[in-house]
């Protein structure tokens, strides 16, 4: 995996941690990891200390507004607030979800890309046109999904591949997605991992919430304590690679 300007611990920042980082920085924060549906159209005081502090670290984006595999048109209007939102701030680091939504309105429902040869064709197709709206090279970044696809010609990490391969974009690595779908979908995560096109990896996140889905995710105490360990695991490996 090459090595990229962000390196070391991130936060994943909300409106409710902007007081707390501002008075007392962790020594060792490196950069910021930005949500844009947290920040976007935000004024006042505290769009104004959001960018105070994207003017001291180096921030990365990680966006799942746009219904990447959807069937619709993209949204002319959420690429304009992405992109004025990349320049505000600086962002160094743009990914979107490899997902789409029903109705191709942000839900922020993950759900699955059919892994078919014709799917390849339209993300990449819909890759070419974000890129040209945000004028940067995007991540694309796989995703915990609530749901597995019914319709596939190879596996995600094969889909995954295909994309990168045909579109030129990097892949951001997201190890708990990784690890939460290998323990509910019963995949080797770190199989997973190893056919994954790591030359293109740029950016890798371990942390993430633990949301309860009832069957899907965390029955019990020990499955979260496992996927915790295999995320672990999974970041070890990933640096390695």
């Amino acid at each position: 995996m090459k090595h990229h300007i962000l390196q070391g611990a991130g936060l994943a920042l909300r409106p409710a941690l902007l007081a707390p980082l501002k008075s007392r920085a962790p020594d060792n924060l490196q950069f910021l990891e930005l949500t844009p549906p947290d920040w976007i159209g935000i004024g006042g005081k505290v769009g104004k200390d959001l960018q105070q502090l994207t003017q001291h670290y180096p921030s990365v984006c990680l966006s799942q507004s746009l219904s990447l595999g959807g069937p619709g048109v993209l949204d002319k209007e959420v690429l304009r607030d992405l992109r004025s939102f990349i320049a505000e701030h600086g962002i160094q680091v743009f990914s979107e979800a490899l997902a789409w939504s029903a109705d191709d309105t942000p839900l922020f429902i993950n759900l699955p890309i059919s892994s078919t040869r014709e799917a390849v064709k339209w993300t990449v197709s819909r890759i070419a046109q974000v890129q040209e709206a945000l004028g940067l090279r995007i991540g694309i970044r796989n995703v915990m999904h609530h749901m597995a696809p019914t319709l596939v010609e190879m596996n995600e990490a094969e889909f995954i591949s295909e994309v990168v391969s045909a579109s030129g974009c990097s892949l951001h690595l997201d190890l708990h997605a990784l690890a939460a779908n290998g323990l509910n979908y019963g995949f080797d995560p770190h199989a997973f991992l190893r056919a994954l096109p790591l030359g293109s990896i740029d950016y890798v996140r371990v942390g993430r919430e633990y949301p309860l889905l009832g069957d899907v995710l965390a029955r019990t105490h020990r499955r979260v304590a496992r996927c915790v360990d295999d995320v672990k695991q999974l970041n070890l490996e990933a640096l390695t690679c």
